[in-house]
């Protein structure tokens, strides 16, 4: 398993054994398509979980039946009231992303977990209707975004080689070959990636 797919199953798995209340902003999960957009059999090991946690979807519009209807802007939550949330491929599509951020930072827990997904080199993906598409985030800009968290971890996802033939359309998503000379050749960690997992502890 390559290390950014290691790092996500490592965090969500601790976030589902160890936390009760989960809310997942976007619903990037996937694992129930009938509260998100699509369903993505990736993630869906974490289907024994479910039962023990209450996971809870939240979106801005009711399009894809979310469990809460809400703007990450001002979430519909009290402060210190959520044990985790997750947030994955969402802040590139807000307007104001370090507001959203201190709003997670507002209702999670102390010692809460957040897992965060943004994209740095990668195409233009906006949904019409829906969201739009207005930033990417460099490891400098995802350090200044979770400062006040009491811990960070970020691990790249996608090393330079794979990164690159990612944003053409012919090669997106089949990177097998180059994701191997990326580790041979040492360049799984540069920072010319595709994007960053986070997993924060407030």
């Amino acid at each position: 398993m390559n290390p950014w797919d290691a790092f996500s199953k490592e965090k969500l798995k601790k976030i589902f054994t160890e936390k009760r209340t989960i809310i997942d902003i976007g619903g990037g999960l996937r694992i129930d398509g009938a509260r998100s957009n699509r369903f993505d059999k990736k993630n869906e090991w974490l289907n024994e979980y479910l039962p023990w946690v209450e996971y809870k979807v939240l979106d801005k519009v009711a399009d894809y039946h979310p469990d809460i209807v809400g703007d990450i802007h001002k979430l519909p939550l009290e402060d210190n009231s959520i044990d985790a949330i997750l947030c994955i491929a969402v802040l590139e599509h807000v307007e104001e992303p370090q507001k959203a951020i201190k709003e997670m930072y507002r209702v999670l827990k102390p010692g809460g977990y957040c897992f965060i997904y943004v994209p740095f080199l990668y195409y233009y993906h906006p949904l019409p209707g829906y969201y739009g598409d207005f930033y990417r985030f460099t490891r400098d800009g995802v350090r200044y975004l979770t400062k006040n968290f009491k811990a960070t971890e970020i691990q790249n996802v996608r090393g330079a080689l794979a990164t690159v033939a990612n944003l053409l359309p012919f090669f997106s998503k089949k990177t097998g070959i180059l994701n191997w000379l990326d580790k041979v050749l040492g360049k799984q960690a540069s920072n010319q990636t595709s994007g960053y997992n986070i997993f924060c502890v407030k």
